[in-house]
């Protein structure tokens, strides 16, 4: 779905990304750890080609990225979803408006289809009843929450996630990290998630989400040897990538950078 090779990234000569390489199979989710500066979100625009290498080549489902005009990556936009930190709501915009903006703008559907549309967008989020809310009028939770509904719009088979439990309290985190493993496990959304929580990474890494016949979703955590099997990690230093792998072999890493950020 996604592929990286020997991807360089500069900024008024301040070296971001160093020769970075990796790829993104259908349905796999990729967890991009590191510290501030690293480079992480920087990956996150080039998918979506707001900003162009300065050496490389990036593949988004088998189109080279890279020497695209701006109409040509508008295309290609509409079939990732994105969900920014803090949400990015427009704020003189109701829930409605703003999870069904790119209907409005680029659909012929009529306002009631739109409105069903989005009433079944927040209930996957879990929050029917916001749909009249106006951004001011919710929590951080439920704004990154609302984020995640609007990045659903067209089914997207991409997702990509800025630091979506950036300064959440314990019980929200857990909110946005059951949406995340629902998308994978049950919709088999292909993911990118830049974070430095540790905590939800391991989550993810390690439970599954399954539907019962009633389709009621359950949480399944496995064993301590347990690991999701399309959950793998990349960790950057300074630009460059220092660990790539399960998150089995993530914690058993010796690297000490790694080591570093574990404790």
């Amino acid at each position: 779905m996604i592929v990286f090779q020997d991807v360089t990234k500069t900024f008024n000569d301040d070296v971001v990304l160093k020769r970075i390489s990796f790829r993104i199979s259908r349905g796999e989710t990729k967890i991009i750890l590191g510290a501030s500066g690293s480079g992480k979100s920087t990956i996150l625009k080039l998918i979506l080609g707001l900003i162009r290498p300065d050496e490389g080549r990036i593949m988004v489902e088998g189109q080279d990225i890279t020497q695209m005009s701006e109409r040509e990556l508008v295309q290609v936009r509409r079939r990732i979803g994105m969900v920014f930190q803090e949400g990015a709501l427009f704020d003189s915009l109701s829930v409605l408006e703003n999870v069904g903006y790119r209907l409005f703008e680029e659909s012929r559907l009529s306002e009631e289809e739109i409105g069903i549309s989005v009433q079944r967008l927040l209930g996957f989020v879990g929050l029917e009843e916001a749909i009249d809310k106006m951004p001011a009028e919710l929590s951080g939770g439920m704004k990154r929450r609302v984020g995640i509904a609007r990045a659903l719009v067209g089914t997207p088979k991409v997702i990509l996630y800025d630091e979506p439990t950036a300064g959440l309290d314990p019980i929200t985190k857990r909110q946005i990290v059951e949406l995340m493993i629902k998308l994978r496990d049950l919709e088999g959304v292909t993911s990118v998630f830049v974070t430095h929580d540790l905590q939800a990474a391991s989550t993810i890494a390690s439970e599954y989400a399954a539907a019962d016949n009633n389709g009621q979703v359950r949480f399944v955590r496995g064993g301590a040897d347990f690991c999701v099997a399309n959950i793998h990690f990349i960790m950057l230093q300074e630009g460059a990538v220092c660990f790539q792998g399960s998150y089995e072999e993530l914690t058993e890493s010796r690297d000490s950078y790694v080591r570093t950020f574990m404790t």
